[in-house]
């Protein structure tokens, strides 16, 4: 089906849908937010078939965003395809563990802590199956091979469980209706509300037909940078043409090749789960780890306000829209380690990155399919989902 007529009145459609001060305040939150998820994070090449066109009523932008952000999908269960493809260099699994270890170091040292366990998302393809009934009770379980984790959302309580190392994690939360949101997105639902706190001027936003998602019919909102320097390309999300529920969440990088970010229902249902979903009970000889008191004040710190390398300034942003760069200052003198003392492992760190200099001095850029870093010689970080010319542009300005 050819593409509707788009409706490109992004600043009238962002006033008029709810939460739109939210997103104007947050409009970077694709370059950094999503994006900077994918950074630690999240590509599965087209892995949701499409079964023909569904011939569904012509619809705006403007109105299909209304849609989505009035929404209130409050129960489902169904199994969701998450993966990322960041373009980053083949270090026989190295690269994982890395991922894997710098997680547990900022959770509570148990596998089962979510901060730990849902990081893995960010790389790889990986199977989760997820549970709604309402706001105080929801699950998801990341399968892997022989093995599965499950977070559970309870009322006041929230487990996780990993059946490989058979640890439990358990913490509690006086206000029950608190959204607990301190792991990496896992359904398009996440994804799209970070993404649409990017429209504003500098995007584009047109409704490109129609597909057939998980069995449901649903529109598709193609989400473009108006702005030059940006590595993002394209953000594709196919809304459930009922509910209005995102289904499936593309990212795709300006330089082309497969998607960066995709998320998707292969399978769903809108009907109430069964309660026993949302049950847990630790099994026999399990490790229980309680949350340490001041991980909840961890947890809803502000972004950026836990230290990187052991603590850094909470940062600025600087720009605006898709060519938005955050930058802080680590604190580390003299750039990344290298010679004698930094041994192998700072050759290798080296290795990788493109040696630039200019008016803010020298630096590293590290460069991914979407989020490139400059690491500068005394100290400082920009990063965001920029090209290497835009980042040395910020750091120039910002210094």
């Amino acid at each position: 089906m050819a593409p509707y007529e788009s409706d490109d009145a992004v600043d009238d459609a962002r006033g008029d849908a709810p939460h739109a001060g939210r997103r104007k305040a947050a409009r970077y939150a694709v370059p950094v937010a999503v994006v900077g998820v994918a950074a630690a994070t999240i590509g599965l090449v087209p892995a949701l078939a499409a079964s023909g066109d569904p011939d569904l009523p012509k619809i705006t932008a403007k109105q299909l965003i209304d849609k989505i952000a009035k929404s209130d999908v409050q129960q489902l269960s169904g199994t969701v395809k998450i993966s990322t493809d960041l373009g980053l260099p083949n270090l026989g699994g190295l690269e994982s563990g890395l991922v894997s270890e710098a997680a547990k170091g900022a959770g509570d040292g148990s596998s089962a802590d979510p901060q730990a366990k849902l990081t893995e998302l960010a790389s790889g393809t990986h199977t989760l199956r997820v549970a709604a009934d309402g706001p105080q009770k929801q699950k998801v379980s990341l399968l892997d091979s022989g093995s599965e984790y499950s977070l559970i959302h309870d009322g006041t309580n929230v487990w996780g469980y990993d059946s490989k190392t058979n640890s439990v994690f358990h913490s509690t939360s006086a206000d029950s209706g608190k959204d607990h949101k301190a792991e990496p997105p896992a359904t398009p639902k996440d994804f799209a509300d970070q993404a649409l706190k990017a429209v504003d001027g500098t995007t584009s936003v047109t409704v490109d037909g129609t597909e057939q998602v998980a069995g449901r019919a649903a529109y598709k909102l193609l989400i473009k940078p108006r702005q030059s320097g940006t590595t993002v390309g394209a953000i594709s999300i196919a809304v459930d043409s009922k509910t209005g529920m995102p289904l499936k969440f593309t990212l795709t990088p300006k330089s082309g090749g497969a998607a960066v970010v995709d998320a998707g229902f292969t399978e769903v249902s809108f009907a109430q789960p069964a309660a026993s979903t949302f049950r847990f009970t630790p099994p026999k000889g399990a490790k229980v780890t309680e949350q340490k008191k001041d991980a909840t004040a961890r947890e809803h710190a502000p972004e950026g306000g836990e230290g990187f390398a052991g603590g850094h300034d909470k940062g600025t942003v600087l720009g605006k829209g898709w060519t938005s760069v955050a930058t802080f200052d680590t604190g580390a003198k003299g750039g990344l380690p290298t010679g004698s003392k930094a041994g192998d492992l700072g050759g290798f760190l080296g290795s990788l990155g493109d040696h630039v200099s200019g008016k803010f001095g020298k630096g590293t850029v590290f460069s991914t399919r979407l989020v490139n870093a400059l690491i500068t010689d005394d100290g400082k970080v920009y990063a965001g989902a920029v090209t290497k010319d835009a980042l040395v542009k910020a750091a120039n300005e910002g210094k």
